[in-house]
């Protein structure tokens, strides 16, 4: 995971802002921070002529490349368990993303952004419950405790992103950053969720349902 690599997800993720015309993960450096609206003086124009279909699509985009651009296979695979559990489907499609192995190991800050989390746990830094698991995909429980391994707690990227002031762990995340290991306390809600931009997965229910 050296510079080289960090860098070019770094313009990966600025690529994904500058398409979509918004600050997707609250980074600093992101190019579109310095305007509020898409490329060009008619930026603000051209994203008002959205169809309804091309409203609806840009949610899923969002939400989908939000958690490291998900495969539409394995998106649409969360989408259809989400629509028959129980309850509201979009709340349930968040609760369901949320508890992706490497979403968790983001949001306790282990890391600096999803697409190294996704790393991460592909490399088999992170145990579930005493166990490694290398599937960045793997749904976590409540309860389940994610520990980052030890020999992997010295990655300069690990120690970085500790003790960046940039993100905070959101309440449904126990973190010990001494130990590095994180409890998953409950499966959030969307109104929980720490989203740097408004993300509308309703929209998302009503592209899959036409």
């Amino acid at each position: 995971m050296g510079k080289k690599n960090s860098g070019r997800r770094h313009q990966s993720k600025y690529k994904i802002d500058r398409y979509l015309g918004e600050n997707l993960w609250g980074r600093p450096k992101s190019p579109v921070n310095r305007r509020e609206y898409g490329p060009g003086q008619h930026g603000q124009r051209r994203r008002g002529k959205l169809s309804d279909y091309g409203i609806h699509l840009r949610a899923k985009q969002k939400l989908k490349k939000y958690y490291g651009d998900i495969t539409e296979k394995q998106f649409l695979r969360t989408f259809k368990e989400a629509d028959r559990l129980r309850g509201n489907t979009a709340e349930n499609l968040i609760g369901l993303l949320e508890r992706r192995l490497d979403a968790v190991v983001y949001r306790a800050k282990f890391v600096p952004t999803i697409f190294a989390a996704r790393q991460f746990v592909n490399h088999g830094h992170v145990k579930v419950n005493g166990r490694k698991v290398t599937i960045p995909s793997y749904r976590v429980k409540e309860g389940d405790v994610i520990e980052v391994r030890e020999k992997s707690r010295e990655i300069p990227m690990v120690i970085e992103a500790v003790g960046s002031p940039e993100r905070e762990v959101p309440e449904y995340i126990e973190v010990d950053h001494k130990k590095m290991t994180a409890k998953y306390i409950r499966v959030p809600e969307l109104s929980d969720v720490p989203y740097p931009v408004q993300m509308e997965p309703h929209l998302v229910v009503e592209y899959y349902s036409h």
